[in-house]
């Protein structure tokens, strides 16, 4: 897709790999659409870009996002590219999530994703063109313990995004999954006592930053990629949990976070 002039939209667009996400679209040339719960940031980083546009939603919920999604279509036009990027929510275990806790974890990623993709689904079809992205985890293969809602969610987009995958077969709108591993973004910093759940597994994958997964992003958008994850090592691990799921099921579970 030659992305010069096309319309961007970003969701979680306010700092980490969003902000980043939204940065490297503007310097191929995209219009972005911008929208987060921070609208602050949000207006500081389309000031930064210009030829952006800003929309805080939380998008979460439903109305707000049917809402959004009106506003950007009379101001910006159908976006090309939808990236699913927003996600939040603490790692805990099961017996320590409440049910407003899981709602909450569920609500973004997950369903914000499918709201959000749901919002402009019709339009891209009947142009008959673009590209939704799904920013994902690789807790959407491997489930560790301690991340209870959490890990639930990634599964769940990785369902959404089968579901698109087979819905939009043949529509002309592709579908791309990106899967980093351990992000150095502000994630951690905002859900304190999470990173020490990691699987001591996991140290063997370095960690990649923003601007590498933003790159990454954007380079399959652009060469119409259905999937990507980084580093190296990422792909080799999810290609073990593919090969052999109960043997990598046993390494994160026995390496993983204890009560």
């Amino acid at each position: 897709m030659e992305l010069r002039g096309k319309v961007v939209l970003v969701t979680g667009a306010s700092s980490g790999i969003g902000a980043e996400t939204a940065r490297e679209f503007a310097r191929a040339g995209a219009t972005l659409v911008l929208t987060s719960r921070n609208e602050v940031k949000l207006h500081a980083l389309a000031t930064e870009l210009g030829k952006s546009h800003v929309f805080p939603a939380d998008l979460g919920d439903p109305a707000a996002v049917t809402a959004m999604a009106e506003h950007v279509k009379a101001t910006a036009g159908v976006p090309d590219v939808i990236v699913n990027n927003a996600g939040a929510g603490l790692w805990l275990f099961a017996d320590e999530t409440s049910p407003e806790q899981f709602r909450e974890l569920a609500a973004v990623p997950f369903l914000a994703a499918g709201y959000v993709s749901a919002a402009f689904a019709r339009d891209m079809v009947r142009r008959g063109s673009g590209r939704i992205v799904v920013v994902n985890s690789p807790a959407s293969r491997i489930a560790w313990p301690g991340a209870f809602g959490y890990t639930a969610a990634r599964w769940g987009l990785r369902g959404l995004v089968a579901a698109l995958r087979a819905d939009l077969h043949g529509t002309g709108v592709g579908v791309t999954e990106i899967i980093p591993g351990k992000v150095s973004s502000d994630y951690f910093a905002n859900n304190p006592g999470s990173e020490e759940r990691i699987p001591h597994i996991a140290g063997i994958i370095p960690t990649v930053t923003p601007e590498q997964v933003a790159r990454a992003l954007v380079n399959a958008v652009r060469r119409g990629r259905g999937r990507t994850s980084l580093p190296v090592m990422m792909r080799l691990m999810l290609g073990a949990a593919w090969a052999s799921p109960s043997l990598t099921r046993l390494l994160a579970t026995r390496t993983g976070a204890r009560r």
